[in-house]
């Protein structure tokens, strides 16, 4: 699998188009920001604070893209009107191997794009990406975990279809409270 994976989110009437691509070091900044919006920073397992953070952990979704374990998408708007590309949020496909009936999807927005529908068109985006490009690799089933709190991650994972299977205990410190597990099987 190649980091050159471009994937595109139809605009809706009130929000422009998305387009998922691989991380890049310019896009540190605004993931910096992004990361200071409190309730991202309740639900992130690995708040990001600085530059240097942001580049490392930039770095470090290059690195696992390469190893084919975890592809890592920025999800940014479509530029409209001669404004240049804004950082939305980000998606995730995890776990993805051979042989491996199940993999797991991430996803988060800015706080200022909440609201426009950035989540359910990205997750959907990737959706339709893993279960196209991993279906001759076994790929049968995409499990979605967040926080039993995060009513907001619940109602994306069930407009896209991720129906909800069961709750999980609570693992701390990563997860310190009781999670939902939803799952999508391919089509």
């Amino acid at each position: 699998m190649n980091a050159t994976v471009l994937l595109a989110a139809p605009a809706t009437p009130t929000a422009p188009a998305l387009v998922l691509r691989s991380w890049r070091a310019d896009d540190v900044a605004e993931l910096v920001e992004a990361y200071r919006d409190p309730a991202l920073r309740r639900w992130a397992v690995a708040p990001i604070g600085t530059e240097d953070e942001g580049l490392a952990w930039v770095r470090a979704q290059e690195e696992a893209w390469a190893a084919g374990g975890r592809l890592a998408f920025a999800v940014v708007e479509a530029p409209s009107g001669g404004e240049p590309r804004r950082l939305a949020g980000g998606v995730v496909l995890k776990g993805v191997a051979p042989g491996t009936p199940s993999a797991e999807v991430g996803y988060w927005t800015a706080a200022r794009t909440r609201g426009r529908g950035v989540a359910p068109r990205a997750l959907e985006a990737l959706t339709a990406w893993a279960f196209a490009s991993f279906r001759a690799d076994g790929l049968e089933r995409l499990e979605l975990l967040h926080q039993a709190d995060n009513t907001a991650s619940c109602r994306v994972a069930e407009k896209c279809g991720y129906a909800f299977d069961r709750t999980l205990p609570a693992a701390p410190p990563a997860f310190p409270l009781d999670g939902h597990l939803h799952v999508r099987e391919r089509p």
